[in-house]
């Protein structure tokens, strides 16, 4: 219906389009408030008070709101509604409402318009309250950058004032160059102003990013950096992080890190670098003693255009464990030594190494305890070994030495290395018969050229120092040659006979047999036996040994010790006058035979020296007859009877001659007391006896029960002298026979080859002397 109403309205006002009266304008402020009078309507159509509301005055608005009312007690046109004059025209510069008022009887249209009046009630906006630009740091100065424009709703004087030129658009103009390093973001507040009164303004907040460009090289926090890490670090451990900051943004401040371009393979083969932590790990085995050190060029580059690069050194300590044991090096093979070498004598320069450092790699050398020889020390680990006492190919040929070398690391660590040195011979052993004398029974009537006995000796020296020769020592037996009699093999030592023996012409006879070896100087051996009662106490006087050396002073001062002995503990020497007497009672339990080897030295320098050997037979009775030393079986008892008949006949055969050699060397003594005042009484003549070296003297001295020897000789080195002697223990005489030595410098062997029915012969010496002629 209402439709239907409002077409029939409009029809209405055709119609009456012809009665209207005319048109009204009025002016008004927007935003009034509701009941502010427009204009006195009424009056201004010529229209009574008592007309509006008998001729029914009505307002229309073309705009289809009824902003406006007619006051019907006043006649007046009143706001009726809030009037927005930008929501009404917009921009555009003239807003006019046009009404449309009707009176009835007649009817009547009026126009009315009413204007309505910007007033300043807007403020310039912005269509964004922030405006983010995008301006490369690299942008050159003058640069402009056109911004938004602001809006004000408002017209006229109350919209935005025009800029310099006329234009609204505003535009950023870029001063000076940017730098992103410094300031990134920049931040402005553009203002927009209108020209109303109060003055309206808006805001936008401007934000400016500076863009980067690659204008920055990654920056090492350090120059060098330094780490320690031991050469046992497992593979895959964490050394070191290392790290760069590149003050680009982006890419061009992403940093990839690598090893320099020229690292060497024994870093790469070891190390790793993470390209995108800079985490370095070991990759690889550490070796102190291979490399100690390693510097290390690390490179950091970032991802712009073009790349941009920077460098730090690294330092990486490898710290040393002790994983090397030490090591022996021969500078010079070992030398053989003679075995005479003195003390001190270099055989082989040795020296020690140990890779490891410190401590580690400290190395001491040490030999085992007893060794005969020492480390010298030089210089810088390097040894001498050299002799540390006497040596005797003998007893050890060679000696294999081992050298153990330790370092001084926790826990230590050592090496052992042997070193074979041979002992070369030195001739300083004489040649040893296996009996210190041989007692040979001979049957007369023997074939020529058969055997006699055969002698043997040994030599402990090596190569031509142990090759023994023998020989017979030239000596007269019924002034004839000995070498007439009998002959030796000079390789093997037996003895054989020259022609058949006549025991009615010759009973016993002595020959002396040599065995002599081929060193240089040569050496013989010799021996000296005698006979003693088993009945012997402490201090019993066995024998005596002089030696006379024909230097003087000091050099001539002579010194006697037992260097050997069977049983020690027996038989003792004395320092200075070479008495040999028993050091306790002679017991049943001891040997029969007793070896004694006597050392005689002078006090000069050097030192020269002589042995001589003293082989002592214990005996139970008086006449027993002389056997090997080393065989005490008796004699077959078939022969007791004939013995006995013998020991009859050889008394009486005594005793008469007895009685003549008194005779006889009474005349001799007092014939020979006015030149020489000596005397013998013997059971030969005395030049049966008397053949000495020149230089040697013979003394046979009476002291106490028995007889002793004095051997009296020139220069004492390499002397020895030989003698057998059988002492009786119940008398003042005693049996003797005397062996002239051949030479006073070699060695002498005794053989004396004996009658077994000859009795035993007593004797008496005073002071018996055998001179040189």
């Amino acid at each position: 219906y209402r439709s239907i109403w409002q077409a029939l309205w409009w029809h209405h006002f055709f119609l009456l389009w012809s009665t209207i009266n005319g048109q009204t304008r009025y002016s008004i402020p927007e935003e009034l408030k509701q009941g502010s009078v427009v204009g006195n309507l009424a009056k201004d159509l010529g229209l009574g008070l008592s007309e509006i509301s008998d001729r029914k005055l009505r307002v229309a608005s073309e705009a289809g709101e009824q902003y406006f009312s007619v006051d019907a007690g006043k006649g007046e046109l009143v706001v009726n509604d809030r009037i927005d004059r930008e929501a009404l025209c917009g921009q555009s510069a003239s807003c006019v409402l046009t009404l449309q008022v009707v009176v009835d009887k007649p009817l009547q249209l009026h126009r009315v318009e009413v204007e309505i009046q910007d007033i300043n009630d807007n403020s310039p906006k912005f269509p964004s309250q922030e405006i983010t630009l995008q301006i490369a740091e690299s942008t050159a100065a003058g640069a402009r950058f056109p911004l938004e424009i602001a809006l004000d709703l408002d017209v006229g004087v109350n919209s935005i004032k025009d800029v310099s030129g006329g234009r609204k658009v505003p535009e950023l103009v870029l001063s000076k160059s940017l730098d992103r390093e410094k300031k990134p973001i920049h931040q402005l507040q553009l203002t927009a102003i209108d020209g109303g009164n109060p003055v309206k303004s808006g805001t936008s907040l401007i934000t400016i990013n500076v863009l980067d460009n690659n204008d920055n090289f990654p920056v090492f926090e350090k120059n060098v950096y330094k780490v320690s890490i031991s050469e046992s670090t497992i593979q895959g451990a964490f050394i070191l992080k290392l790290t760069a900051k590149d003050i680009d943004e982006g890419p061009n401040g992403e940093v990839e890190y690598s090893f320099g371009t020229h690292t060497p393979d024994t870093i790469l083969s070891v190390f790793d670098i993470d390209s995108s932590t800079g985490e370095i790990r070991l990759i690889g085995k550490l070796d102190f003693e291979t490399n100690a050190n390693y510097e290390i060029d690390i490179c950091a580059r970032d991802k712009g255009t073009p790349r941009m690069e920077g460098h730090c050194t690294l330092h990486i300590e490898v710290l040393d464990v002790n994983d090397n044991a030490p090591s022996i090096f021969l500078t010079s093979q070992p030398n053989s030594v003679p075995e005479d070498a003195p003390t001190g004598t270099v055989v082989a320069l040795i020296s020690a190494r140990d890779l490891d450092s410190g401590d580690n790699g400290k190395v001491t050398l040490q030999l085992p305890r007893g060794s005969p020889f020492n480390l010298k020390p030089s210089f810088s680990d390097n040894y001498a070994l050299v002799t540390g006492g006497a040596l005797d190919r003998e007893r050890f040929s060679e000696h294999n030495v081992e050298i153990t070398a330790t370092d001084s690391g926790s826990p230590p660590l050592s090496t052992k290395k042997t070193i074979n040195v041979s002992i070369t011979d030195v001739n300083d052993n004489p040649p040893i018969f296996t009996q210190p004398s041989y007692n040979v029974y001979l049957k007369e009537n023997g074939v020529p050229g058969s055997i006699l006995y055969s002698v043997s000796a040994s030599d402990l020296d090596f190569g031509e120092n142990a090759k023994i020769s023998y020989s017979i020592l030239d000596s007269k037996v019924q002034d004839v040659s000995v070498s007439s009699y009998v002959y030796i093999n000079s390789d093997n030592g037996s003895i054989y006979s020259m022609h058949s023996f006549d025991y009615e012409k010759l009973k016993v006879f002595q020959i002396q047999v040599q065995a002599k070896d081929q060193g240089s100087p040569s050496l013989s051996s010799n021996a000296t036996v005698h006979r003693m009662p088993r009945s012997a106490k402490a201090g019993h006087l066995v024998t005596k040994v002089t030696a006379v050396d024909a230097d003087s002073g000091h050099n001539a001062w002579i010194s006697y010790k037992l260097a050997e002995a069977t049983d020690a503990s027996l038989f003792t020497v004395n320092l200075y006058t070479g008495e040999v007497r028993t050091k306790r009672a002679v017991s049943e339990q001891d040997d029969s035979s007793q070896r004694l080897l006597i050392e005689i030295q002078d006090d000069g320098e050097p030192v020269q020296s002589a042995t001589v050997t003293v082989s002592i037979l214990l005996e139970d009775g008086l006449h027993e007859p002389i056997l090997d030393l080393r065989q005490k079986v008796a004699e077959p008892s078939k022969k007791t009877g004939r013995i006995t008949l013998y020991l009859i006949l050889s008394l009486a055969s005594v005793s008469v001659l007895s009685l003549v050699t008194f005779l006889i060397l009474a005349v001799k003594c007092m014939r020979n007391s006015r030149s020489s005042g000596s005397c013998c009484m013997r059971r030969s003549d005395c030049d049966d006896y008397k053949n000495p070296n020149r230089n040697l003297q013979i003394q046979l001295n009476t002291d106490g029960p028995i007889k002793y020897v004095e051997v009296l000789g020139g220069d004492m080195m390499s002397q020895s002298q030989s003698f057998r002697s059988c002492m009786s223990p119940m008398s003042e005489y005693s049996d003797f026979t005397l062996i002239k030595p051949s030479s006073t410098n070699d060695f002498k062997e005794v053989i004396s080859v004996l009658d077994a029915s000859l009795p035993d012969s007593t004797w008496t010496f005073e002071s018996q002397q055998v001179s040189s002629e």
